[in-house]
């Protein structure tokens, strides 16, 4: 008679010691958000001093509980730079909310796996009802719906591989793309990289996609988007998509997407709208007409973990016609098979995008909806732009910068223009030779953390708020140490420059 292995249980804690080790974790979370307005933004470390003090090797028994959580209370505290932290408004980066942590946490702990839905009915239910919520708010039919993903750079993906499957003119999923016309993809200049690299993994190139002139607000010109299609016909290539962008990276920009949904029904093209950074710009009334024309794409890519601040990681893709993702994701496993008219099951999520095996990222966005309410997101998302309104007013109103860009939403850019610097030749480039150094000891300085541009060739400073904490006082502060170590890296570098008589 076979002998059962004898029971192997160190791995399962149970439900106290579990309750003991998320104490102590939500201890330090909790002394995170009390310190996190007396912290300094970043620190000035090294890949080599970081890495020593936190790279362990991992024991052979188990770390004392007292030990690992000083451990981590070191990881947060010490050895991190925050996001959170109402002085950091770099990148497009959210500020996370505190219903989506302890949302994650549970999410976590529970372990669904949405790659099924009978592995994850009340999860995949929720994110069904959650993407339905975001259509509507998004203006588009009842035929559409989504998913929620990693981020903006998968949201665009699953959108433009569905445009491909659709409108290719043959069957690619199963004949790949050697044997077809060229196909080509357009955006504007001022459009995020993300979707060259989309092109790439759908096995297109980079050099199909075209990079349409924009005018002098970084919106596309319709104009120069209906020449290069034209131009493409001409020369045998096939049109595939448009991406208009909702909120570019650099300024916020937005596209005029009513004209160019206009483009893509003449021309029988997929209407896409990268609105990872601004869509949930649609909440905000005083916002909202800005964004006018979306409600024509046959899909939309946004990011929760951007302006809903919601934690990391949650991208969202919107299909006008959601069957269009099944067109271009469905399979069929052996492994996997279920008789859904005699169980009642629901659609396995799996089968809309290119994860089997997709954890419960929709939790967090839902519960910190349901925490908040809409109407507070809508208000806290017409705040932010009105903060970065301030900032460009600001920066005017004082001498030694100059606002360099329209304020669209909630991205402003200005630079540093000593008062005593001439208009002789090399000024440009001292300029961004200058405001490059500036950015880098901003970031080094530890009090505030914002981010760049590059505008027609000049290199800027750039704000974009997605963060509830941050205040116009912040701002204020951005600008007076901004100008504080502006003048000290000018008095460094302007006296080199001018022995070369560039400036």
């Amino acid at each position: 008679m076979t002998t059962a292995p004898e029971p192997f249980r160190d791995l399962d804690w149970d439900a106290a010691k579990a309750r003991a080790f998320a104490d102590g974790a939500t201890d330090i979370w909790e002394e995170l958000l009390r310190s996190l307005p007396t912290l300094p933004v970043s620190r000035r470390v090294t890949e080599a001093e970081v890495h020593a003090a936190v790279a362990l090797d991992v024991p052979v028994e188990p770390m004392p509980k007292d030990d690992l959580l000083a451990y981590l209370r070191d990881v947060v505290l010490e050895h991190s730079m925050y996001p959170g932290h109402p002085r950091f408004y770099a990148y497009i980066s959210g500020a996370g909310t505190v219903p989506g942590a302890v949302a994650d946490l549970l999410a976590a702990g529970l372990n669904a796996n949405l790659g099924g839905w009978r592995l994850s009915p009340a999860a995949t239910e929720i994110e069904l009802n959650l993407t339905r919520w975001f259509a509507d708010r998004f203006g588009l039919p009842d035929t559409a719906g989504g998913l929620i993903v990693s981020g903006g750079a998968m949201a665009n993906f699953v959108a433009l591989k569905a445009a491909r499957d659709r409108t290719a003119g043959w069957d690619v999923r199963r004949d790949g793309v050697r044997d077809g016309p060229p196909l080509a993809i357009y955006e504007s200049a001022e459009a995020h990289v993300v979707n060259d690299r989309a092109a790439d993994m759908l096995g297109l190139g980079t050099a199909a996609v075209r990079h349409v002139a924009v005018d002098d607000s970084y919106r596309m010109r319709v104009d120069a988007l209906r020449d290069a299609i034209k131009t493409d016909r001409d020369h045998g290539v096939r049109p595939i998509a448009v991406v208009g962008s909702g909120g570019t990276v650099a300024t916020g920009s937005i596209d005029p997407l009513g004209d160019i949904a206009d483009v893509c029904t003449d021309e029988r093209i997929w209407f896409h709208v990268d609105a990872a950074y601004g869509g949930p710009a649609v909440l905000a009334d005083d916002l909202r007409p800005q964004l006018a024309g979306i409600e024509r794409a046959d899909s939309i890519a946004f990011d929760p973990h951007k302006w809903l601040y919601t934690p990391h990681s949650g991208g969202c893709v919107l299909v006008r016609e959601v069957r269009h993702l099944g067109d271009s994701f469905v399979v069929h496993p052996t492994y996997t098979r279920a008789d859904k008219d005699r169980t009642g099951w629901g659609l396995d999520l799996m089968e809309h995008g290119p994860q089997f095996s997709r954890g419960f990222w929709a939790l967090k966005v839902w519960v910190s909806l349901l925490a908040h309410g809409w109407r507070a997101y809508a208000a806290r998302i017409s705040h932010d732009a009105a903060l970065a309104r301030y900032l460009a007013a600001r920066a005017t109103e004082r001498p030694e910068f100059e606002a360099t860009a329209p304020v669209t939403l909630s991205i402003a850019c200005f630079r540093y223009v000593p008062p005593s610097l001439g208009r002789g030749p090399g000024r440009e480039e001292y300029l961004n030779q200058l405001n490059e150094r500036l950015l880098t000891e901003i970031q080094l300085d530890g009090r505030v953390f914002c981010s760049n541009a590059v505008l027609n060739g000049r290199f800027v400073l750039r704000i974009c708020i997605v963060n509830f904490r941050t205040e116009a006082e912040d701002l204020d502060a951005l600008l007076d140490v901004a100008s504080e170590l502006g003048a000290r890296v000018d008095a460094e570098l302007r006296p080199a420059q001018l022995k070369d008589g560039a400036a």
